[in-house]
């Protein structure tokens, strides 16, 4: 265990160098190089912030259901840790990816809110992830903890493909996929700022994915110490 959390260690920084990296140049094209869309203007551009959050909280929340699944069959602690690093991460970018879809709906729909079949979705989505959140806050024993948050992940799992698809399925107000059997359906201006955008946010998400992984990791480690360090201390005060 001592050698992965090492090994992690060693390459965290190159991810955080790269998230950074993509980011700056992402913004930069995003904000300032690329053109104002020809039906939205200039309102486009916070398309480079919100597709990017939303595009990682789902790769976040894949990277929770499957670390659920290897738990279930392995029972390695280190995993349990990464998904929980993995949901918290999650609901931060599902939030974000609200919030600035709202901002985004009001002068494209004229309102900051509404039942959208894609929103309705992601609303699910981010409770989910606050109910797996609050289980681990609330049972006692570490590996029932883990057992039950492990199921409720793989379950919430269902809401990706509808988040997914949404789209397709129901008659939205959100605008279809821009990427699709159909083909790409947005200018190459755009396209590569957003791109770079969410190769930044992706590498962002996997850095803070392993620094919050060893902080969860050495804490746990922590309480164990001082719990057998206790239970040596009363067992010898007991003898003596």
């Amino acid at each position: 265990m001592n050698k992965v959390i090492r090994r992690i260690q060693r390459y965290q920084g190159w991810f955080g160098a790269g998230a950074a990296g993509c980011l700056l140049v992402g913004l930069y094209l995003g904000l300032i190089a690329s053109p104002p869309d020809y039906y939205q203007g200039e309102v486009v551009r916070i398309m480079y912030i919100h597709v990017p959050l939303a595009h990682t909280s789902l790769l976040a929340y894949t990277v929770l259901f499957g670390g659920s699944v290897w738990y279930l069959w392995k029972r390695d602690p280190l995993v349990d840790n990464m998904c929980h690093a993995a949901a918290g991460l999650s609901a931060v970018f599902t939030s974000l990816a609200l919030f600035t879809g709202m901002i985004w709906g009001k002068p494209t729909w004229n309102t900051w809110w509404t039942w959208d079949a894609r929103l309705t979705s992601f609303t699910v989505l981010l409770l989910i992830l606050i109910g797996y959140l609050m289980l681990r806050t609330f049972i006692d024993d570490p590996e029932r903890e883990a057992r039950f948050a492990a199921v409720v992940a793989i379950i919430g799992f269902v809401d990706l493909p509808i988040v997914h698809f949404s789209v397709e399925w129901w008659r939205t107000l959100h605008q279809p996929q821009s990427f699709s059997l159909r083909g790409v359906s947005i200018s190459s201006d755009l396209l590569f700022p957003l791109i770079m955008m969410s190769i930044g946010m992706s590498l962002l998400f996997t850095y803070m994915l392993l620094v919050r992984t060893q902080m969860l990791y050495l804490t746990n480690l922590l309480h164990a110490k001082k719990g057998r360090l206790l239970g040596q201390f009363h067992l010898s005060k007991a003898d003596s």
